[in-house]
């Protein structure tokens, strides 16, 4: 009679023939994932991160052309608004040279140098105030102590007041341009007046006691 194999199993549930202990081998334990479900896991996330990446690049693409556009734009439109300002200051100024061609004409026409000076006189008062329109105005420098910050001192002479570091004269007149200077004012600086003294004599070149004022012997 033959005798049927019996399985013999353990307490906890495990078959401990030689049958169940290889199935419990090639079995993954414990449910584990097996290497192609992991290669395929990995290829599925691999194949999202792609799409990311693509995604991002055509989104870094797309604002680095608009980038480029808005600097091309904001330069056109910085260039248009140079030229616009440009155009009202020189509207600004026409009238001035409209009076000056008007008072050299008079003066041909009539022979008067008087009213060329005063056709002159008014056509630099109207200059200096469209200036001020323009946040410009002159540095007033005569007869103010000498201040680096908006003056240039082109020469020192001596004041025989006494005065040191006053401005004396204006050369060519500084301008300021919102509380800003733009040109400074070339002026002449006093300095003090040094009378000559004993000290200057002395300093001279001595004379010639032995030959000075001697007669020719006969």
């Amino acid at each position: 009679m033959e005798k049927e194999e019996v399985r013999e199993i353990e307490a906890d549930g495990r078959d401990s023939s030689p049958e169940g202990e290889k199935q419990e081998e090639t079995s993954p334990a414990g449910g584990a994932v097996s290497p192609n479900e992991e290669l395929a896991r990995l290829s599925a996330a691999l194949g999202e991160k792609t799409k990311e990446f693509v995604s991002l690049n055509d989104r870094l693409l797309r604002l680095a052309a608009e980038f480029d556009n808005y600097k091309k734009r904001v330069a056109r439109e910085r260039e248009e608004f140079v030229k616009s300002a440009n155009e009202g200051v020189i509207l600004e100024f026409l009238p001035i040279l409209d009076n000056l061609e008007r008072a050299l004409m008079a003066s041909k026409m009539h022979g008067n140098a008087h009213g060329l000076v005063e056709g002159v006189e008014m056509i630099h008062r109207l200059f200096l105030s469209t200036l001020e329109k323009f946040g410009v105005k002159p540095i007033q420098a005569l007869g103010k102590e000498f201040d680096p910050s908006f003056h240039q001192a082109v020469l020192q002479v001596e004041d025989p007041e006494g005065r040191e570091n006053i401005v004396v004269e204006e050369v060519q007149r500084g301008y300021i341009l919102e509380n800003r200077v733009i040109r400074p004012a070339m002026v002449k600086v006093s300095k003090t007046h040094v009378p000559r003294s004993a000290l200057d004599v002395q300093d001279s070149e001595p004379l010639d006691l032995e030959t000075e004022n001697l007669e020719p012997r006969t």
